[in-house]
């Protein structure tokens, strides 16, 4: 699958909306594509106290939910259509859920695919077995 069609995955789930007073969704977008072919999209949720989560979390959550847990590619998409590297902790996140997903190829901006290594390149869990 190409990063162009994996990147319409993640723009089919854009649906911005105010959720209640304190919670606003879906003006995030990610998919993520798994080494058995499947891809697992999801939204963020933004809420006042800091409790929501990043869309690439919500995509991870499917996936493992469906007893997947290797990632082969992902993007993320904000409200209007522009590619988002994941933040720090998405990155961590999906790093620990296989060991391979360091592997993955991560869609950072239009035509720029790095590594999920790439983005994480002094691993805490190489450090810390370095001692």
């Amino acid at each position: 699958m190409t990063f162009d069609e994996l990147t319409q995955y993640a723009k089919s789930v854009l649906n911005p909306r105010r959720l209640s007073d304190d919670a606003d969704a879906g003006g995030v977008g990610a998919a993520l594509l798994t080494d058995s072919g499947k891809v697992f999209t999801g939204v963020c949720i933004d809420t006042a106290c800091s409790m929501g989560f990043c869309a690439e979390h919500a995509a991870a959550a499917a996936m493992v939910t469906a007893g997947e847990n290797r990632v082969m590619k992902m993007v993320a998409v904000n409200w209007d259509g522009n590619i988002l590297p994941p933040c720090g902790r998405c990155r961590e996140f999906i790093s620990q859920l296989h060991s391979d997903n360091f592997q993955a190829e991560v869609l950072v901006r239009a035509a720029t695919v790095v590594t999920l290594r790439e983005l994480l390149p002094h691993d805490w869990r190489v450090t810390s077995r370095e001692k």
